[in-house]
């Protein structure tokens, strides 16, 4: 299982699964990260792909202490699911 990554020059947070990149893009001001959207490839649709970077990315923000937006709908959604 590949571990999401922070790509901080692409502004966004990255996982690779079969060759395929899913990504969930953001902005960073002031303490606050703003998940602005997800792409998941068709070809990962249904596996879980998001919310597995979603949550990797998330528990990334959490333990650098920022303040999360978020604009992108499926990561609001992910977000109302697993309030924790």
């Amino acid at each position: 299982m590949t571990d999401v990554v922070n790509n901080k020059a692409q502004h966004r947070y990255e996982l690779v699964v079969e060759d395929h990149l899913a990504a969930t893009y953001y902005t960073l001001a002031d303490g606050v990260i703003t998940f602005v959207h997800t792409e998941v490839p068709s070809e990962l649709g249904g596996k879980g792909v998001g919310s597995r970077l979603v949550k990797g990315a998330l528990d990334q923000v959490r333990a650098d202490g920022l303040q999360v937006v978020a604009q992108c709908p499926f990561v609001k959604s992910w977000i109302d699911k697993h309030a924790d």
